[in-house]
């Protein structure tokens, strides 16, 4: 293996269920407390599920200047939320006003998604294009629903939207790309933003992931692809991942960047590293059912491979950051991979599942669930699930609950994956300089 730069991590910005504060976000999560509740942007009546991890009281127009709040109007929630994540890391980096970045080396990776319209936006093209019978008419569509249409209304909601504001914000004119791939989306951005620094073709990365599912019409499409949780009765304790009564997963929302940097250029510049970002893996094995079933070989392949990139053993892991989505079907999927890559070790391992706090917050999941495992790994404590209470046989992991424990090795690996077998993995350790 060729040596390459090494690495780190100097800033972390969040927006989430939880709050938008590292420190405030920390002690929720070690409190074990959960942000799920009944979804309040719209009326869920009517849906099977009818909770999620909802980001309330965010405003946009804190994390930006009076100047640039015109452009705010040709954002979307994703994009939205992706702008106070990258603005909360940057400042926590001390990079948000460093007068000697280049920013010519300084670029963007963020993980998104199919971004879903405000339905007020689309219902008078939507009956425009209906004809005498009630009829939709794809003629009409093209005669009369177009002049409808806001002006703009396509650079809304491109998936590459949250990028790009973000580089034209902070003007980083170095990579910038998009990652779409679901759950597994914000690790495999954080990763490609590690090689590209690795490489030397920047310095400085923002890398994340946003998305919200809190819409009408993403929570209608989760519903009926079934998997969803039903607990709407007690909404905070409805995600339990790996637990006996695990049901299915709940929506979330929320997005989350880090900073990460080129080893030497943090410490030209005296900033405080949280850590080493040391491996990445990735991997895809899929068949033409797309079942849960084929995904556990990609979760070993990522994991493996991501462990091989850091040179790290598997007595160094101190805890696992998993996917831990509550589906019955995904979690057993997952507890299976565990068992296969550490053996006997994977029912000792402490196993702290973020998910139970956040919800599934598709593509920004796991940038949320990093920058978490990332505030363990700073304290040296794990917190507890918000919701586990007794394990499923079937899955046989040691998930943290009850209350916050010492973590005792200064390394964790992180895991992402989707139902179609793309899967991600990362492996964060204690920084230590030489």
């Amino acid at each position: 293996m060729s040596e390459h730069r090494r690495v780190v991590v100097t800033g972390l910005g969040i927006v989430s269920p939880l709050g938008f504060e590292t420190a405030g976000v920390w002690e929720a999560l070690r409190a074990g407390r959960s942000g799920i509740a009944r979804i309040s942007a719209f009326d869920p009546g009517g849906l099977p599920s009818q909770i999620a991890g909802e980001v309330c009281g965010y405003d946009a127009r804190k994390f930006v200047s009076p100047k640039q709040r015109k452009a705010l109007k040709v954002m979307c929630r994703d994009t939205l939320m992706a702008i106070g994540a990258a603005n909360i890391a940057l400042r926590d980096a001390g990079l948000l006003d460093y007068p000697r970045l280049d920013r010519e080396r300084a670029g963007v990776v963020f993980g998104a998604t199919m971004m879903s319209s405000e339905l007020e936006e689309l219902v008078e093209a939507a009956v425009e294009a209906h004809d005498e019978h009630g009829q939709f008419s794809m003629k009409l569509w093209g005669e009369r629903s177009i002049q409808r249409m806001p002006p703009l209304w396509m650079l809304k909601y491109l998936p590459n939207m949250p990028a790009c504001h973000i580089s034209i914000l902070y003007d980083l004119q170095g990579p910038n790309n998009t990652i779409t791939m679901e759950e597994a989306a914000s690790p495999l951005a954080i990763g490609e933003a590690l090689n590209i620094i690795r490489r030397g073709d920047a310095d400085v990365m923002i890398a994340g992931g946003a998305e919200s599912n809190i819409h009408p019409l993403r929570m209608a499409r989760l519903c009926l692809l079934g998997d969803v949780s039903v607990r709407n009765d007690v909404p905070e304790q409805a995600c339990r991942p790996f637990d006996r009564e695990h049901n299915g997963v709940v929506a979330g929302e929320g997005a989350a960047a880090l900073v990460l940097e080129a080893e030497e250029h943090a410490l030209a510049r005296g900033a405080r590293i949280y850590a080493e970002l040391a491996g990445f893996g990735a991997a895809c094995i899929t068949s033409a059912d797309m079942s849960w079933r084929v995904a556990p070989a990609a979760l070993v392949a990522a994991m493996r491979a991501a462990l091989e990139d850091a040179r790290a053993n598997l007595d160094s892991i101190g805890f696992i950051n998993p996917h831990g989505c509550a589906s019955v079907a995904a979690d057993r999927v997952e507890a299976a991979a565990l068992h296969e890559l550490f053996g006997a070790a994977a029912s000792r391992l402490p196993v702290v599942p973020f998910k139970s706090h956040f919800g599934s917050a598709g593509t920004a999941c796991g940038a949320l669930e990093l920058v978490a495992g990332l505030l363990a790994l700073h304290n040296r404590e794990l917190p507890p699930s918000a919701a586990f209470r007794e394990p499923d046989p079937e899955c046989n992991l040691r998930v943290v609950h009850g209350g916050p424990e010492r973590l005792e090795r200064g390394a964790f690996l992180k895991l992402n994956f989707n139902r179609v077998g793309q899967a991600a993995a990362l492996v964060v350790r204690s920084y230590e300089q030489g």
